[in-house]
């Protein structure tokens, strides 16, 4: 059963005391990472999302935005062949953002290029994800998790290896790149 464990401050800490099962653990850690992508935009301006540092560093859009296409592109294209959510809801028009690439191998150039809506639109898209992804990863058998497909760039990996490496790992890699932006800016980092 499915409850909230207290913190110290008496407060309950979403998501803790899922089933252990590792689609109930990694439909929560994806929909935890994707929590922390809405987390990092809010408060920010268009300017903040889309600083670079003096182009020294990916801008919290771009962090925030491969986390979250990545994530949508793996559950639905690579693992499926499904258009994503970024298709299939006009984001990518809307945007004006590349129909197809999620940031992967990008140049630092065209990385920093990037520019990116509103929060409250960019927020558009990581909860239409989440609605999409975290149930799929949920109802995930164990032969559908250990099934072994080819994923560039890492070769031929397991599902499992896809979403705990290529999802949570990498993704929250990127969320702690746009926690320490956030603290540049004088807020809040992410509650890791």
């Amino acid at each position: 059963m499915t409850q909230n464990i207290p913190d110290p401050a008496g407060r309950a800490m979403p998501g803790m005391g899922v089933d252990a099962t590792v689609p109930a653990q990694y439909a929560r850690l994806v929909e935890r990472m994707l929590d922390y992508c809405e987390r990092a935009t809010a408060g920010l301006t268009v300017e903040q999302l889309c600083d670079t540092q003096g182009g020294t560093t990916n801008s919290i859009g771009f962090d925030v935005w491969h986390v979250v296409r990545t994530t949508d592109n793996i559950i639905h294209f690579v693992f499926e062949r499904e258009q994503p959510v970024w298709i299939t809801g006009g984001f990518y028009e809307r945007w004006g953002l590349p129909k197809v690439d999620q940031g992967t191998g990008l140049n630092s150039d065209d990385a920093y290029a990037m520019r990116f809506p509103e929060p409250a639109q960019f927020d558009e898209y990581t909860r239409a994800v989440k609605a999409a992804v975290v149930p799929r990863i949920a109802g995930m058998s164990r032969e559908y998790l250990t099934t072994f497909q080819r994923i560039r760039p890492w070769g031929d990996i397991s599902r499992m290896e896809a979403i705990g490496h290529g999802l949570i790992g990498h993704g929250n890699g990127h969320l702690g790149r746009a926690s320490l932006a956030r603290n540049l800016f004088g807020l809040d980092g992410l509650p890791y």
